[in-house]
């Protein structure tokens, strides 16, 4: 009996090697599970919105598996996958032409946290004293990065090509071409993103991505210390103020031309939960615009449709538009005035905005004594 009790009495207190196993994260079965819940979380958002764009329209052309078509493809169009439209008036497929930008943030917003959560571990834990007796703490990390990346990037696309599938049945196509290309590579870079930022960021990494390039370019792109370099801080700064200085030059076009943007939004439809949706897709398309002012301030402008030429030295005459709420903001046909001329403001204060950037990272690093 004093024996039993004695062995009992032992095996209370788990060894070191035990407690790691037992508090270990999922592998690459949880991390394959976190890539497929990701991307099913996406699937369902889009299917919510559709689903009640759908219900609330007073004259809907399909049922409810028309709607979840739908969803599936603006799922995939998010991802920068082409959509080819098959019922059209003339009877051609015919391709969508813009794609939201703005939709690609919820996919890369879910895949990054999804691998940040299955990549952090439980970090350190005091179970029955375990692990003070060893004197050393469990890596907060249970989860290699390979491991983690592979599975969530798996996961995601188990789940993407079923959608895939299922959305080529409905009037929004995907072109396979650029699915395959485009949903991949968001998986790739969104899951790399999500864990290498649950490992603290490290520049060893950047420092292997970044040896194509010369040795002397490499610093100004990735300091010493893994931060950002000169070069990259101030490219980033200058696309920031270039990109906010075409969204402000769209705010103002659309405020000028207000009557013509109010007129087209109240004449697409009649429902309110139409105009609702044009709203949202308006939404959506608010950094294609931004993106579309920044090229007309720095001159060479858009083309709206064959022979249409916008910049702000001339626009040409307006082809048949529809009639959108955002496109009530493109400038008028004629030639360009000082106040289209002004416009071009927006790429000297980004080029501003470089130089004193470098300048200030070229003082800081002259402080440091390097």
């Amino acid at each position: 009996m004093a024996v039993v009790i004695e062995m009992t009495a032992r095996r209370r207190s788990p060894s070191p090697l035990l407690t790691r196993m037992r508090d270990r994260s999922p592998g690459l079965a949880g991390c394959f599970l976190a890539g497929a819940f990701a991307a099913g979380l996406g699937l369902a958002s889009f299917a919510v919105l559709v689903t009640l764009l759908w219900i609330s329209s007073p004259y809907p052309d399909s049922g409810p598996g028309g709607a979840m078509h739908v969803a599936a493809a603006l799922w995939l169009l998010a991802h920068g996958a082409e959509l080819v439209r098959t019922d059209t008036l003339s009877g051609v497929p015919a391709p969508l032409g813009v794609p939201p930008l703005l939709l690609l943030a919820l996919p890369v917003w879910l895949l990054h946290r999804a691998a940040r959560d299955a990549t952090e571990g439980g970090g350190d834990r005091d179970d029955d004293g375990g692990e003070e007796d060893t004197g050393t703490a469990a890596s907060p990390f249970l989860v290699p990065a390979r491991t983690a990346w592979t599975g969530l990037v798996v996961g995601y696309l188990a789940v993407a090509a079923p959608a895939a599938l299922y959305a080529a049945g409905g009037v929004l196509r995907p072109s396979w071409v650029w699915t395959g290309l485009c949903v991949p590579v968001i998986a790739v870079v969104a899951a790399g993103a999500g864990v290498w930022s649950a490992y603290g960021r490290p520049g060893r990494p950047l420092r292997r991505l970044l040896g194509v390039l010369p040795k002397g370019v490499r610093p100004l792109v990735l300091g010493p210390d893994g931060r950002p370099g000169v070069a990259a801080r101030a490219a980033a700064a200058g696309t920031t103020v270039l990109l906010g200085g075409g969204a402000l030059l769209v705010a103002v076009s659309l405020v000028g031309h207000g009557g013509a943007a109010r007129a087209a939004w109240l004449g697409l439809t009649e429902g309110w939960s139409g105009r609702f949706t044009v709203l949202l897709l308006c939404v959506a398309l608010v950094p294609n615009a931004a993106v579309w002012g920044a090229a007309y301030a720095l001159g060479p402008g858009f083309a709206l449709g064959a022979g249409h030429a916008v910049n702000p030295l001339s626009s040409a005459p307006a082809p048949l538009l529809p009639p959108f709420p955002l496109l009530a903001a493109v400038p008028d046909a004629g030639q360009g005035t000082p106040m289209h001329w002004a416009t071009g403001v927006v790429p000297l204060a980004a080029g501003v905005m470089v130089g004193w950037t470098v300048v200030k990272g070229a003082a800081s690093t002259e402080r440091g004594g390097t």
